[in-house]
């Protein structure tokens, strides 16, 4: 059956993102201030809150992470559930909303399928070799670097304004978990909605 209000939202996101999500995203406390925006024949597009977008609603019955849609589920759910963890060479770039690549994910959630909307974080364990992901002490190069000639940015988002495990950013993987972690190129994630790109 297809959504059309509050509780029929909320399994959806219990459904896609496990259970708890939908408590998360559309809290009860909330569903007076809450805005769903329709389409014409009445399905719900988008899911708006005060402090911006939490969802999109697609035809397929599955959602897109907003940036806000993004906190909650940051707020509420325990290291590592659908996050890919990237290193301080990414933040600059993830939050200025480019894609996340996969030789710089330190960390990434093992149950993440090639697809899935997930929740792009910043790992401080740039210096510890932790047998997961691709630690790797080489500079940010390739793709990433297409705006910049190599040298350190002066960024209002970089390594020392976010703490660890920040959202930066929601996105698609474009990856399985263990892919991400095996590979040293290729985009991780494709970036909707990061905390740079949207202020």
């Amino acid at each position: 059956m297809a959504a059309t209000g509050i509780p029929q939202l909320r399994a959806v996101a219990d459904y896609q993102f496990g259970a708890g999500a939908g408590a998360a995203l559309f809290p009860a406390d909330e569903e007076g201030a809450t805005e769903i925006r329709r389409s014409t024949s009445g399905r719900p597009q988008q899911v708006l809150a005060g402090a911006g977008r939490i969802v999109s609603y697609n035809v397929d019955g599955r959602f897109t992470l907003g940036l806000e849609g993004g906190r909650r589920l940051t707020n509420v759910f325990p290291v590592p559930r659908c996050r890919v963890n990237v290193g301080a060479e990414s933040v600059p770039f993830v939050c200025d909303g480019k894609n996340a690549f996969c030789k710089f994910v330190r960390r990434v959630d093992p149950a993440i399928r090639s697809g899935d909307e997930v929740l792009v974080t910043y790992d401080a364990g740039d210096e510890e070799d932790t047998g997961t992901g691709n630690d790797t002490d080489e500079t940010v190069t390739s793709d990433e670097t297409a705006e910049t000639d190599g040298t350190t940015r002066d960024e209002p988002h970089g390594k020392a304004d976010v703490e660890p495990g920040t959202l930066l950013a929601v996105g698609r993987a474009e990856l399985a978990a263990d892919t991400m972690a095996d590979f040293e190129t290729g985009v991780a994630v494709k970036i909707r909605d990061a905390i740079g790109a949207t202020e």
